[in-house]
Parts: structure tokens; C-alpha cells; sequence
């Protein structure tokens, strides 16, 4: 027994720090990281409490109703009347223009990219498509108003005209004017969000297991049918997620906005081819007014309500993600 046992306390090696290191540096990382969401977390939630609290006195003093009024009026801090409903009709309508023209142009650069190009010319592609990011808010929003809506107004017109009968291509509050409206807006926000979803749905794509893809080539299956089994089921969820990250984008995107969308003091119609604010636009066009509390607190609260937005199309992105990986 005694040599059984001298034989196992040989073969079992002594213990040193270095476990005890070990254990220390795991709950050290541990702690880090943690630490950095909790951050983050901490961030947040102090922004929105900062909103919140300058936002409830405007609110209080504000005599029209801040969800339906399509008055935005705060030159006169005694008598505040400021509402919503434009500014979320036009934010909505150019970021959801360009969520429809970015999706599946952003999808078929990705699927190009990953499953037809060669990866020497793949690459390169990739680069002249991220410049894009590159590119000032502000050149984008010059370039929207002085060379794409020229271009665009006899498409624009044909629109108007033919389909005029449906709310979306109605005439809007700055007709006869085409140009500076939330048609331009869209497409110029398409262009600006498209390398998010493109360079985040190319990766996701890039991704599918090697294996399923052989898989369904073994038995035959075409191009399209391998991208339509193997990559768009695994990189669904990835391609969503990346188009959710492009919407939040353009529901914030700024410069350009307040350069194309020409302003209008009539009410929103509903049409892509209204004018007026974006919630983030007619801030930043009142930014150099914030000197009086009651009034800066009106534009607050306005950014309150953009800050929930982002918040509901992530929340609702997370669903339809997981429902789709899920499924």
C-alpha cells in the first residue's frame, strides 16, 4: 500500500502560485470587464436621467400637446408651444427611405463580395465601399442639395404625378418645389448608411461554416441555391443586425439632414416629398438660441423622445434577430 501510495504522490505534481496567479488574474479580468459594461450601463442611464430632469419643466410649461401639435414654437419663453408630430413623421419617413433602398442593395454587395468575387478583387472592393464612411456628414448633405436633387426632381415629378393618388407620393408642404425634400433626404441617408450594412453583413457572410456549404453542393445545388440554404439562413440575423445599426444612424444623422430637408411652417403631410425638421436637425439648427432654461428644455425633451426612438429599434432589432435564430 505504501508504495502505491509514494508512486501516486509522485506522479501528482506539487501545486505552485502559479494556479493561485491564475485564479487572481481570471477574477481580476473578470472584474474589468464588468466593470467596462457597468460603465457603459452607468453612461447611459445618467443620459437619459439628464434628459428626464431638463425635460419636465419645459413639458410642465408647455401649453399645446407635446405628441399630436405640429407646432414647434419656443421664442416666446412664457408661452411655449411645441410638439412632436412633425418632427417624428419626417424623422420616421426619410430614415425608413433609406432602411428600403439600403437593405437589399447593402444584401447584394454583401452576397457579391463573399460568394462571387474573387477574394483579390474582393478585397479591394471592400476598401472603395468602407471610403464611403470616410466621407463628412457635410459633403454628403452638399452634395444632396446642389448636384442629387437637380438630378432626381424629373423622377421625382413622375412620381408626383402618376402616383400622386397614394399618401407617400402626394404633393408635399413645399410643393411645387421638389428638391430639399425627405425623398432627397432618403436617398442621400441610403448612400451614408450603406457601408455599415454592408461591411457588417459581408463579415457575418464570410462566417458560414465552411462545411454547410460544401454540404449543399454535394448534392447538387446551383449558386443560388447554396447561397439561398447555406448563407442567408446562417447570416440572417447578422444582415438585420447590421441594417438596425444603419437605422440608427440615420434616425440621428444630422448635417446632411439640415442641408437637404428644406423647412416648411405648414403642417407634415405624410409624403416623402414634405419638408421640415428631423428631431436631430432642428436642434442643431437652434443650437446657438440655448439660453434661456424653459425654452433649451423644449429642444431637450425633443431629444428625449430621439434617445427612447433608438432605444425602441434596438429593442425591437434584438427581437427579430432572435426570433430568426431562434427559428
Amino acid at each position: 500500500m505504501s508504495s502505491v501510495t509514494d508512486t501516486q504522490q509522485q506522479a501528482t505534481p506539487p501545486r505552485t502560485g502559479g494556479a493561485r496567479s491564475g485564479g487572481t488574474g481570471e477574477r481580476v479580468f473578470r472584474g474589468l470587464t464588468t466593470g467596462s459594461g457597468l460603465v457603459v450601463v452607468a453612461a447611459i442611464a445618467l443620459i437619459g436621467l439628464f434628459l428626464v430632469v431638463q425635460a419636465i419643466p419645459s413639458l410642465i410649461a408647455n401649453h399645446d400637446n407635446f405628441l399630436t401639435s405640429p407646432e414647434f414654437n419656443t421664442t416666446d419663453a412664457n408661452n411655449l408651444r411645441f410638439g412632436i408630430r412633425d418632427l417624428l413623421v419626417v424623422t420616421v419617413l426619410s430614415s425608413l427611405m433609406a432602411l428600403v433602398i439600403a437593405m437589399p442593395v447593402g444584401l447584394g454587395i454583401a452576397l457579391f463580395l463573399t460568394q462571387y468575387t474573387p477574394e483579390r478583387l474582393a478585397r479591394p472592393f471592400s476598401y472603395v465601399i468602407g471610403l464611403l464612411a470616410a466621407v463628412p456628414s457635410i459633403v454628403y448633405g452638399l452634395w444632396g442639395i446642389l448636384v442629387l436633387a437637380p438630378a432626381i426632381e424629373p423622377g421625382a415629378g413622375f412620381l408626383q404625378t402618376w402616383l400622386g393618388w397614394f399618401f407617400l407620393f402626394a404633393p408635399g408642404n413645399i410643393a411645387p418645389v421638389l428638391t430639399g425634400t425627405i425623398f432627397t433626404a432618403g436617398i442621400v441617408l441610403a448612400i451614408m448608411i450603406l457601408p455599415i450594412i454592408t461591411a457588417t453583413t459581408r463579415e457575418v457572410f464570410a462566417q458560414t461554416p465552411r462545411f454547410h456549404i460544401e454540404a449543399a453542393q454535394a448534392l447538387g445545388a446551383t449558386r443560388w441555391e447554396v447561397i439561398r440554404m447555406a448563407v442567408l439562413p446562417y447570416g440572417r440575423s447578422g444582415f438585420i443586425a447590421a441594417s438596425m445599426l444603419g437605422l440608427g444612424r440615420a434616425l440621428g444623422e444630422t448635417i446632411a439632414i439640415l442641408l437637404v430637408i428644406r423647412a416648411s411652417t405648414s403642417p407634415s403631410h405624410g409624403s416623402l416629398f414634405d419638408g421640415g425638421y428631423t428631431f436631430a436637425s432642428l436642434i442643431a439648427s437652434a443650437a446657438s438660441e440655448f439660453s434661456q432654461p424653459l425654452p433649451t428644455g423644449a429642444y431637450i425633451s425633443a431629444g428625449l423622445v430621439l434617445f427612447v426612438l433608438t432605444f425602441v429599434v434596438n429593442a425591437l432589432a434584438r427581437v427579430v434577430a432572435g426570433g430568426k435564430v431562434n427559428g
